[in-house]
């Protein structure tokens, strides 16, 4: 049976990764992107240009590009958003985007129209080997998530994605984590199919950011603060937490 340790959620938005020739037409000859703020997967960042993908029956304004540019545009929407654009993209793995939907990308200097490479995501996992190898799980395998309090929903057919350059985050969208009652940095629990993991009775957080009002609630509401590889923590904060006994420190 896996650990029962947990494992933080990220919500992904609506968003695209765009191509070197496609930020060209939409944004300019040669255009870079800016980064607005790092991603949990090293290297990748929230850029702050924005766009407006035109579907057969509707737009969606102020999509998010995600850098760095890729060698082929791809756009991931939820169920909800393909419904409001006349879309029926698939269920697909990052990359995979033969025989899917196209969709007109609007930016301020143009506009593309491209003929494939929307899909809505398949919930997945990203680890490290040693994430692995603790996990017992290894790359491709298809496990099930355990996650929410009050509206608890397990998640079936989640992808494990194994790689170094991966920082362990279980990756749903918006449709996904509005039906459990999850958001960004709630923790989830892995189950091997038909397994089970016993999920620990005090609750635990795993933040990106730790002040020291962060731990005097975190007290409060008798939770933990998990510290992962790239948490922020004032010294204040640290030095509080670990007196306190609120402070899991797993960077």
């Amino acid at each position: 049976m896996p650990s029962s340790r947990p494992i933080p959620i990220g919500v992904s938005g609506r968003h695209l990764h765009i191509s070197r020739e496609d930020l060209d037409l939409i944004f300019g000859k040669d255009y870079q992107l800016t980064e607005d703020k790092p991603l949990t997967q090293p290297g990748q960042y929230a850029a702050k240009e924005r766009v407006t993908l035109v579907g057969p029956r509707g737009v969606i304004e102020n999509v998010r590009i995600l850098g760095p540019v890729r060698s082929r545009t791809q756009v991931e929407i939820s169920f909800t958003d393909a419904r409001k654009l006349g879309l029926n993209p698939p269920i697909r793995d990052s990359g995979d985007l033969d025989n899917t939907p196209g969709i007109t990308i609007v930016g301020p200097a143009g506009s593309v129209t491209i003929l494939e490479g929307v899909i809505i995501a398949k919930r997945h996992i990203h680890m490290t080997p040693e994430d692995a190898e603790e996990y017992k799980v290894v790359d491709g395998e298809i496990v099930r998530v355990v996650c929410g309090d009050e509206r608890k929903l397990i998640f079936d057919e989640v992808l494990i994605r194994v790689s170094e350059n991966y920082r362990l985050d279980f990756h749903i969208d918006f449709d996904e984590a509005n039906s459990a009652g999850v958001k960004t940095g709630d923790l989830c629990y892995l189950l091997k199919k038909n397994g089970e993991v016993k999920v620990p009775e005090k609750r635990e957080v795993v933040r990106r950011l730790v002040t020291e009002a962060d731990v005097r609630e975190a007290e409060e509401k008798g939770l933990k603060i998990i510290l992962v590889k790239g948490t922020i923590i004032t010294p204040l904060a640290l030095e509080l937490g670990l007196s306190k006994g609120v402070i899991i420190d797993r960077r």
